[in-house]
């Protein structure tokens, strides 16, 4: 019974599921070129009432390599209707995950959608690498927040200019 399984038969079954394996991952594989260079993981609108700030921002972790020193360009629809709001962070090699988030808003009305314009620059802005976009929407309007801090410092001390 032994003597049915000879090396040059198990050498021979096992290239040809190498070779089957190889096939199937080669038909399924996907070409890094299609991938965008960043995969949005989620974002959207924080409210702070404690310090009195409301922002939105994004998360975003690298698909496709981008060379060192990159641009990440964020551009954030200002709720209040000035101008964009830009933000800039570039990619290094300590991580693949970026955050970037508007400075401090206000103006956000609950259910309008607020554009976000991202662009990726080579790390001499002399190449558009990628552009997205997308919207975010606060559920509540930014009323909710205090015209000023209700506390001061790193504790919890009450603001006295706030009333509490």
């Amino acid at each position: 019974m032994i003597e049915r399984f000879s090396v040059k038969g198990i050498v021979i079954a096992a290239a040809a599921l190498l070779a089957v394996l190889f096939a199937i991952g080669w038909m399924s594989r996907v070409d890094p070129e299609t991938k965008p260079y960043l995969n949005i993981l989620g974002g959207g609108f924080m409210f702070n009432y404690r310090i009195a700030e409301v922002y939105y921002g994004f998360t975003a972790v690298v698909e496709r390599p981008l060379p060192t020193g990159s641009i990440i360009e964020a551009r954030f629809e200002d709720p209040g209707g000035g101008a964009d709001l830009i933000v800039r962070q570039r990619v290094g090699t300590d991580t693949e995950r970026y955050s970037l988030r508007s400075p401090p808003v206000r103006g956000v009305e609950a259910g309008k959608p607020y554009h976000v314009a991202i662009r990726v620059f080579d790390r001499e802005e002399r190449q558009l690498l990628w552009t997205h976009g997308l919207d975010f929407k606060s559920q509540i309007s930014d009323t909710v927040v205090p015209d000023k801090p209700l506390t001061v410092g790193p504790g919890y001390t009450p603001n006295p200019e706030a009333g509490g």
